[in-house]
C-alpha cells in the first residue's frame, strides 16, 4: 500500500452509548453534553500518521443505535476494515447487546475486519454498572482487544484510534503483500506453461 492509504472504520453499538461524541473528540476535538441521536449515518475525515511513518486516511462512520436503522449500517459493514464496538459502562443492556453486534459483525463484515471493544463513559464512576472485569472478560472470550475510554474527559480516545488503525495496517499490508505473492506466482506458472507447451 502507497502513502494515503484510505481506511473504512466503523463506531458501533447500542443508541446512547456515545458513538457521536466518541468520534467528535477525536476529530474535531470538541464535546457537547447534548448531542441529537444520529438518523442513518455520519462520517468524518482524518489523516494520520503510523509509528512506521506512513500516512494513512481515516473515513470514520458513525453509525446510528437504533434498530430501525440497522438495515441502513448493516450495508456498509462491507469493506470496513475497522469497527469500534461500544457499549456503556453505566448501561447494562448495551453491555448485554455486544455479543448481538459480534454475531452481526461476523455475519457481515470481512473475516479479516479489525474489531475493538470499548467501554465507554468511564468519567460517571459513580453511576458504573458493567466492571472493566466484565468488559475484559468478554472481550477475552471475542478474542478482541479492550479499552475503557470517556469522551468527555478525553480519556484513551486517542489510544483506541492509533492502536485500532495500526492493527488495520499491519493485517491488511500482509494481506496485500499474500495477494501480490499469489497474482506473481500464478502468472509464472502460466509463463511457464506457454513454454512447456510449444
Amino acid at each position: 500500500m502507497n502513502d494515503d492509504s484510505v481506511y473504512k472504520v466503523l463506531i458501533l453499538g447500542d443508541s446512547s452509548v456515545g458513538k457521536t461524541c466518541f468520534l467528535l473528540k477525536y476529530t474535531d476535538r470538541v464535546f457537547n453534553e447534548v448531542y441529537m441521536s444520529t438518523i442513518g449515518l455520519d462520517y468524518r475525515l482524518k489523516t494520520l500518521t503510523l509509528k512506521n511513518g506512513k500516512k494513512v486516511k481515516l473515513q470514520i462512520w458513525d453509525t446510528a443505535g437504533q434498530d430501525r436503522f440497522r438495515t441502513i449500517t448493516k450495508n456498509y459493514y462491507k469493506g470496513a476494515q475497522g469497527i469500534i464496538l461500544i457499549y456503556d459502562v453505566t448501561n447494562t443492556e448495551t453491555y448485554d447487546n455486544v455479543e448481538n453486534w459480534i454475531s452481526q459483525i461476523k455475519e457481515e463484515a470481512s473475516p479479516n475486519v479489525v474489531i475493538y471493544l470499548v467501554g465507554n463513559k468511564v468519567d460517571m464512576e459513580d453511576k458504573r454498572k458493567v466492571s472493566t472485569e466484565e468488559g475484559q472478560k468478554i472481550a477475552d472470550a471475542n478474542n478482541l482487544p479492550f479499552i475503557e475510554t470517556s469522551a468527555k474527559s478525553d480519556i484513551n480516545i486517542n489510544e483506541t484510534f492509533d492502536n485500532l488503525v495500526e492493527k488495520i495496517d499491519s493485517v491488511f499490508s500482509n494481506l496485500e503483500k499474500k495477494n501480490s505473492v499469489a497474482i506473481s506466482g500464478n502468472k509464472l506458472n502460466k509463463e511457464n506453461n506457454k513454454k512447456k507447451c510449444c
